[in-house]
């Protein structure tokens, strides 16, 4: 039998283990006392979905036996989030001088932040859906936060079809004041929210 945790090998001895959901229970037990949790599985190479986890838990353990488990800890989540609201704090802030980049022909720079952004807004998506994760250390009384998100990105959203539109037509200052303008206070304000959930 071979165990991996976040694609480490691991060495554990079985005690009354007979079956995976033995198993799964058993290293279940050990995350949640370490701040964890079980994200994803695979038995013998294949990935395990959510429909047939009853079915995988009933089969017998065997010397064949490959079972791989990722994680994440709350840790992580709470690291990413600090780190996503400085990053948005430092880019509100860059982003404003993106038409200034344009016009002394810094074109590379200014491209980079946009750049910057997407990436940041793909990374923020990631950690918010990872909260549910640990609903009781991320859910607000009154869900404020998500609220937040769901506005954020449903006023976002448009606002980088804009800037995608002016990117291609070369139109520097619908750039610079969309960056300006709209990127910048939003990105300003959504790095309060990650700093308080």
């Amino acid at each position: 039998m071979e165990f991996f945790v976040n694609s480490q090998k691991i060495d554990i001895t079985l005690e009354d283990e007979k079956t995976i959901g033995d198993v799964l229970k058993a290293f279940e037990t050990e995350f949640e006392s370490n701040n964890a949790t079980t994200t994803g599985i695979k038995l013998d190479g294949k990935v395990v979905g959510a429909e047939e986890f009853d079915e995988i838990s009933k089969k017998e353990l065997t010397d064949s036996t490959k079972l791989e488990l990722s994680i994440i800890l709350l840790s992580e989540i709470k690291g990413a989030l600090a780190a996503e609201s400085a990053a948005c704090l430092s880019l509100s802030e860059k982003i404003k001088d993106i038409s200034v980049a344009f016009q002394s022909g810094k074109d590379k720079e200014a491209a980079a932040l946009i750049a910057t952004l997407a990436d940041l807004l793909d990374a923020m998506c990631t950690t918010i859906k990872q909260t549910a994760y640990f609903p009781n250390e991320f859910e607000s009384e009154d869900g404020e936060a998500a609220k937040e998100f769901e506005t954020f990105f449903s006023e976002i959203t448009p606002i980088l079809s804009d800037l995608q539109q002016a990117q291609e037509s070369n139109d520097t200052v619908l750039m610079g004041d969309l960056a300006e303008y709209e990127i910048s206070p939003r990105l300003a304000a959504i790095s309060e929210t990650l700093k308080k959930i």
